[in-house]
């Protein structure tokens, strides 16, 4: 199994190449970023359908996401919003559609190339309160306590440490703000084929955790009133599975009662800090 610090070349440069195609390429070309004929990952077949939200870029859709995580964020007018792995933008302009001109949105991502195409998206509408920063989402480029909302969109998957990317996200967050998080999770054993393979981890795939340890993550973070606000099953279609499985592995996977599962969860950092036993800060 490769590094983490492999796992994260591998993420960069498969979003890079996204990121450097046209929209209608990735959709239609046979051999684009996000096609499963050549061989490789369609990385859209998770994506939920956000044409009809307010804000809404097609420029800045690359059909990356897992779910709607904006539609459950119960953001308001003013809030800072911080978008975790925000690609081209699509999903920090629907949070401005939402905050107004009064709020701000800030957005963190991996992949240069992903900055530099949002930030012309940006400029196309005109928004000056919202910014896009380059950074690891272990380590983010922000200030404690700057966020009232945090979002993200399938992305937590592609970060190795999920320990130190959900620290982070409550290191950011104002107490008692908020996030809601849009990943995917497993219920049963992922077979090995899927489990080890470097391009289904950056597809979101084998980069899942099991749905139980994902939410301990979350509440061993310090997060509380935790939610699952929506969640579906992922059905990755025959033609992908044979270019990761053998027969055996495929036959095993197509029988079994294990799940890969896109859910949004919601979790609040709470006002007050709890004080250690013995600690005296109270």
């Amino acid at each position: 199994m490769e590094t983490a610090e492999e796992l994260k070349k591998i993420v960069k440069e498969k979003y890079s190449e996204i990121a450097e195609q046209d929209r209608e390429v990735n959709a239609s070309s046979c051999c684009g970023a996000t096609s499963s004929c050549c061989g490789t990952m369609d990385y859209t077949i998770m994506a939920d359908d956000y044409t009809q939200l307010k804000g809404y870029a097609a420029d800045a859709d690359l059909g990356l996401g897992c779910g709607l995580p904006t539609e459950h964020a119960h953001m308001k007018a003013g809030d800072t919003v911080v978008d975790l792995g925000s690609g081209a933008g699509n999903d920090a302009f629907v949070a401005r559609a939402v905050v107004g001109e009064k709020g701000k949105v800030i957005g963190i991502d991996f992949t240069e190339k992903m900055i530099e195409k949002a930030r012309i998206n940006a400029d196309k509408l005109g928004y000056n309160n919202v910014e896009f920063r380059q950074g690891d989402i272990e380590k983010m480029p922000l200030s404690a306590n700057v966020a009232d909302v945090v979002v993200s969109n399938c992305v937590m998957n592609l970060v190795p440490d999920k320990v130190k990317a959900f620290t982070e996200t409550y290191r950011i967050l104002k107490p008692g703000g908020h996030f809601s998080i849009s990943d995917i999770v497993l219920r049963g054993e992922l077979p090995e084929g899927l489990r080890k393979n470097a391009e289904m981890y950056a597809g979101c795939v084998s980069g899942a955790i099991q749905e139980a340890d994902y939410l301990l993550t979350i509440k061993d973070a310090g997060f509380v009133n935790l939610q699952i606000q929506k969640e579906k099953k992922i059905v990755i279609p025959d033609e992908i599975l044979v270019n990761y499985l053998n027969t055996e592995e495929f036959n095993q996977y197509k029988a079994g009662s294990m799940g890969i599962y896109s859910i949004t969860v919601y979790a609040e950092k709470p006002l007050a800090e709890k004080c250690a036993p013995g600690s005296g800060c109270c």
